[in-house]
């Protein structure tokens, strides 16, 4: 039984990738998740706003007592020639890669052109073989074009590939009007993969205190859908990896995103619930599933649902719409 994928150029010993989150904080956990099957890890996020805050709290730092002195205000460099950010986190990424055998992904998340994407070369330098840029982006201007929006997330990928050599995957969101235009323009602009889909963290209202707060929400196995969906209808229309996050559970979450076309499948939610170990579980199960239906290997089985590898291709589109509701009756 053949369980290897490809992902973005990296050889992977089978589909089933933790995806980032807090759990890839402790070193320990990185292990575990080697030790149950893991093919490589995304570690968790270095966000934009942590690496700007240290960069305000250095140059203030600098800043102190230039006047009191001539020279003073010419002995330190500008802090926009400064790389200055959370060494924690490269230090981390360090680590990781000394304590597992797995590739290590790193994570970058931001929402603006700037400066903070050199941190991409830093993250390449710790030995990150891969990076995932979780581009996290709601305009909230109503007077902003959806082209200025897309532009964004295309400027933001092309300054990050121009700091790295080692593969880029954009994360996106589902919230465009023309997904596979967008995927294919990423495509163009220099992404190795993309992982669909974000999801988004909608805030809540506390009615005791009256004020709007942080909620974080596991996913659900229907969340699975979208990225089942997409996914299915950009196999073989884009040439790039691609990745499925979202409502990833069990091994027939696993199976039926291969077979949509998806190269990895990343778990997060499912490894909170129910431990780091639940991938032992996942990977046993997609065995002896493929084994029972005579599969041989991943290979054989990715995208042979997808849409163009569909009897019924419409059933990804409209069609299919018209025909849940029609048929469902409670």
């Amino acid at each position: 039984m053949d369980l290897t994928t490809t992902y973005m150029g990296l050889k992977l010993k089978n589909p089933l990738v933790p995806s980032a989150s807090t759990l890839s904080e402790k070193i320990d956990n990185l292990r575990k998740m080697e030790d149950s099957g893991a093919a490589a890890v995304v570690c968790y996020s270095l966000f934009e706003e942590e690496i700007i805050q240290e960069s305000r709290e250095l140059n203030d730092r600098l800043n102190q007592g230039t006047e009191s002195f001539f020279e003073a205000t010419s002995y330190f460099p500008e802090p926009d020639k400064l790389l200055i950010g959370p060494d924690f986190y490269l230090e981390h990424i360090r680590k990781a890669k000394a304590a597992v055998g797995i590739p290590i992904i790193g994570s970058l998340n931001g929402c603006s052109e700037g400066g903070w994407v050199q941190y991409a070369k830093l993250i390449q330098d710790a030995g990150a073989v891969a990076l995932e840029l979780n581009i996290y982006f709601m305009s909230t201007d109503a007077a902003s074009q959806s082209e200025q929006i897309e532009r964004v997330y295309l400027e933001i990928l092309k300054a990050v590939k121009a700091q790295v050599t080692i593969p880029v995957a954009v994360k996106l969101s589902p919230f465009f009007s023309a997904m596979a235009s967008m995927a294919k323009r990423l495509e163009q602009a220099g992404a190795d993969g993309l992982v669909l889909f974000n999801r988004f963290y909608q805030p809540d209202i506390d009615l005791e205190a009256l004020e709007v707060v942080p909620n974080v929400l596991l996913s659900t196995p229907q969340a699975l859908r979208l990225p089942l969906r997409w996914i299915g209808i950009l196999n073989g229309r884009v040439g790039i990896s691609l990745a499925a996050t979202s409502g990833i559970h069990n091994a027939d979450d696993v199976l039926k995103l291969i077979m949509a076309g998806a190269d990895v499948t990343m778990l997060c939610s499912a490894l909170f619930q129910k431990g780091v170990g639940h991938l032992t579980t996942v990977l046993n199960e997609m065995t002896r599933w493929m084994e029972e239906h005579e599969y041989e290997s991943i290979k054989q089985m990715k995208g042979s649902l997808s849409q163009r590898s569909s009897a019924n291709p419409a059933a990804f589109e409209r069609a299919n719409y018209m025909k849940a509701l029609r048929t469902f009756r409670g």
